[in-house]
C-alpha cells in the first residue's frame, strides 16, 4: 500500500498526479496544515523538516516501509518502482533532473517565496516584487526551454513536467499571468488537460474541505 500524507499544496499535488498517472493504488492522508498537524511529533518522525507531502511506501521489496518526504525525491522514487516517466538511461535521463535540480533550486523556491510575501501581514509591497521578478525570471527560462521542446527534459512526458507544473498550476494564487510565456502557457494547458492530473487535482484539493 502507498500512503500519501498531503494537503491541498503546490508540492502535495505532484505525487496524487504521478501515482494517477503510473495507475497505482495509493491512499491520501490529509494533514491539515491550517492546524499545524505537520508540526505533531508524529508527522516530524516521517519528516523532520515538517512539510507535506510524505511517501509511505509499504510494499518495497524486502518488506520494510520507505518513508519519504521532497516531491522531487518521491517522484524518483516511483518513477524507479514503475520504470514509468523517467528514461532508464542515456543523456534524457540526465535531462529529467537537470530540470528537477532546476526546479529544486529555482522555479519551486521563487514561487513559494511570491506566495509567501503576497499573504504577509503587514504587506510588503518590496519584497513581493522582488519574488515576483524571480518568478518572471525562473518562467522565462522554462519558456525558452518549451519554445525548442513539447516538454521540459524533451520529446516525452516525464516526472520533470510533474515537478513543474505542481506550482505553474497555482500561477493564479500569487498573481502572475502566463501571457508574456507562450510556451509554459502552451504546455501548462495540454498537462492540464490530462485525465490523470484532472482527477489528481481534484483529490488533492478535496483535502482541505
Amino acid at each position: 500500500m502507498l500512503e500519501v500524507h498531503a494537503f491541498a499544496t503546490a508540492n502535495s499535488v505532484k505525487v496524487p498526479i504521478a501515482l494517477e498517472e503510473m495507475g497505482l493504488d495509493y491512499r491520501l492522508v490529509p494533514v491539515n496544515l491550517r492546524q499545524g498537524e505537520q508540526k505533531t511529533e508524529a508527522f516530524k518522525a516521517m519528516n523532520p523538516n515538517a512539510k507535506v507531502p510524505v511517501l509511505v511506501d509499504r510494499s518495497a521489496p524486502g518488506g520494510g516501509d520507505v518513508v519519504l518526504g521532497e516531491s522531487a525525491a518521491i517522484l524518483v522514487h516511483l518513477a524507479e518502482k514503475t520504470g514509468q516517466l523517467l528514461p532508464k538511461d542515456g543523456p534524457q535521463r540526465g535531462k529529467v533532473f537537470e530540470q528537477l535540480f532546476f526546479h529544486a533550486s529555482g522555479l519551486s523556491p521563487a514561487f513559494g517565496q511570491a506566495f509567501v510575501a503576497g499573504i504577509q501581514s503587514p504587506p510588503q509591497p518590496e519584497a513581493k516584487a522582488r519574488a515576483l521578478a524571480e518568478v518572471e525570471r525562473t518562467l522565462g527560462v522554462l519558456d525558452h526551454i518549451l519554445e525548442h521542446q513539447p516538454y521540459v527534459a524533451g520529446d516525452e512526458y516525464s516526472i520533470a513536467d510533474i515537478a513543474h507544473f505542481g506550482w505553474v498550476w497555482r500561477h493564479k494564487a500569487i498573481g502572475v499571468t502566463l501571457e508574456n510565456f507562450p510556451f509554459v502557457a502552451r504546455w501548462h494547458e495540454e498537462i492540464s488537460t490530462r485525465p490523470a492530473v484532472i482527477t489528481a487535482i481534484a483529490k488533492t484539493m478535496a483535502l482541505a474541505q
